[in-house]
């Protein structure tokens, strides 16, 4: 049973979005275009749905921004918050602890085999980016190698938009504005599976580009902290696939050269590539992994960084200033953590990750039009993401795309000539099959 909304005052339809156009500056928006492509002022949501207050509803194709990995306002996270606020909202985490934080810690660390055994907390992807580099650096320093201090990341990577995590992101759009302020990280090519020569598999793709990686550390592993890498799936730069063996690989280079492995799951974590984490498909585990989006369901900001035993050992000291001395206001806040570990029983109660697995089969055998039409290129899927090319894109593809499927009831926000879908998990099958005529009429128009 589904959570009622709250009846909301009555608004003319325009007016939320001609006063958010006045008051609010929209994120990775250029606020020029929204007077001709309005905002959609949205009243409620519910499961995949989103209703307009212009009495029309949008099926969100992707989890606003991969986040609402359950749909929105499930009944089991609704309730699980309002139990946490009968007793505890927030309190600092510095000197003090609760239930919330320490069980979602334990479980996350055991689901890691133990691998990862601390965690540490932060509000969004970029901050727990930052704070992996951070941790990376420091461990370095705390052995006695200060000069490890650079970084490496894989060309098309995305890590967020702080300053140090621009600088292991190599999107010229996003960080080329403030170049001059980013201390700019090694770049080694990708292992994206689309680029196979002749006689190549994905795994022999990944196998020839981690030559690249270490030949760099060859090189250069004196003076490098960390690789950071978004394992299997590089999101924002194009839905980038690469093969496991990729992963395999940059933990074989670490261990040799003496570098740490940074996993941003942060897209690709709590089951999104099928598994609860992206890593378990190749069987290594990473020195630090960065977790959000999805992990609060989409209800609460939450970011969280994973480290190994050995990392966490270097910061225990006497001294203060030995230790790690980063934080933030809302870390482990009570009530984010607790969305999370309801987000994690119902995806273990309901056996989400396996169901997902027929879900995912019947919205591909649904896509097959899309993905036989003649200007679709690189059709492909893992687990719950799906992506394909469009030849001959004009340079407005993507907000054509958007309005177009906006007038379809469908909410997607390509990425240049990228189209993509990361829906909610619990979709009924009738969900599936309206998701895939929606967009399988969207692509038709578009590409009339």
């Amino acid at each position: 049973m589904r959570v009622s909304a709250p009846i909301l005052r009555a608004q003319p339809v325009s007016s939320w979005s001609e006063r958010s156009l006045a008051a609010v500056w929209h994120p990775c928006s250029q606020m020029k275009w929204h007077p001709e492509m309005p905002l959609v002022s949205i009243e409620r949501a519910e499961g995949p749905w989103l209703f307009g207050h212009d009495g029309r509803r949008y099926f969100d194709a992707i989890g606003s921004w991969w986040v609402c990995l359950l749909g929105h306002r499930h009944p089991a996270v609704v309730q699980a918050l309002r139990d946490q606020l009968e007793c505890l909202d927030h309190v600092m985490l510095a000197g003090l602890t609760h239930q919330p934080v320490v069980e979602l810690s334990e479980r996350l660390s055991a689901m890691t085999g133990n691998a990862l055994g601390h965690a540490f907390y932060g509000s969004d992807g970029a901050s727990a980016v930052e704070i992996a580099l951070k941790m990376s650096a420091h461990a370095w320093q705390h052995l006695g190698r200060a000069q490890k201090q650079s970084f490496v990341c894989l060309a098309g990577g995305y890590h967020g938009e702080t300053l140090g995590a621009l600088g292991v992101t190599d999107l010229s759009g996003f960080r080329q504005p403030y170049e001059g302020l980013v201390h700019a990280a090694h770049v080694v090519p990708n292992a994206d599976a689309r680029r196979a020569q002749p006689g190549e598999d994905a795994r022999a793709v990944a196998l020839r580009q981690a030559r690249h990686v270490e030949r760099l550390f060859a090189e250069h592993a004196g003076g490098i902290a960390a690789i950071v890498t978004e394992p299997l799936v590089q999101g924002a730069g194009g839905m980038i696939f690469h093969d496991p063996e990729y992963l395999r690989q940059v933990r074989s280079l670490c261990d040799r050269y003496s570098v740490h492995w940074i996993a941003d799951e942060i897209a690709v974590g709590c089951g999104r590539t099928g598994t609860f984490f992206a890593c378990e498909q190749a069987g290594v585990w990473p020195d630090l992994l960065c977790l959000s989006k999805g992990i609060s369901g989409g209800f609460l900001p939450l970011s969280i960084v994973l480290s190994r035993e050995e990392i966490y050992r270097l910061f225990l000291h006497e001294s203060a200033a030995k230790a790690f001395l980063h934080s933030h206001s809302f870390s482990g806040n009570a009530l984010a953590c607790r969305a999370a570990l309801a987000v994690l029983d119902v995806l273990e109660q309901d056996q989400v990750l396996a169901a997902n697995r027929l879900r995912a089969k019947r919205l591909s055998e649904r896509l097959q039009p899309v993905a036989r039409h003649p200007r679709v290129e690189h059709f492909r899927s893992i687990g719950m993401i799906w992506a394909w090319e469009v030849a001959g894109a004009s340079v407005d593809f993507s907000r054509r795309v958007y309005r177009v499927a906006l007038e379809h009831g469908l909410l997607l926000r390509p990425m240049g000539a990228t189209v993509y879908l990361m829906p909610p998990y619990l979709l009924s099958d009738g969900d599936i099959d309206l998701l895939a005529r929606s967009v399988c009429a969207v692509m038709d128009e578009v590409l009339a």
